[in-house]
């Protein structure tokens, strides 16, 4: 996995935590089950672009603060 990419899903992490959803909430806000979100926060699994843009809008995150 680049940098970069595993810089991006450590600030969706953050974010989540920040804002004190679960996995389980979070996930179910994105019709995605809470072990994909996992493995995506976990870094196991790279989400495409659309789950990315996905997880920011439910997390109120622009997406260029993501991508800095």
């Amino acid at each position: 996995m680049e940098k970069e990419t595993g810089k991006i899903l450590e600030k969706i992490r953050q974010k989540r935590l920040e804002k004190k959803l679960s996995l389980l909430n979070l996930a179910n806000e994105l019709s995605i089950s809470h072990s994909h979100l996992y493995y995506i926060e976990s870094k196991k699994v790279i989400p495409s672009i659309d789950v990315i843009i996905k997880i920011a809008k439910a997390l109120d995150y622009p997406l260029q603060d993501l991508f800095e």
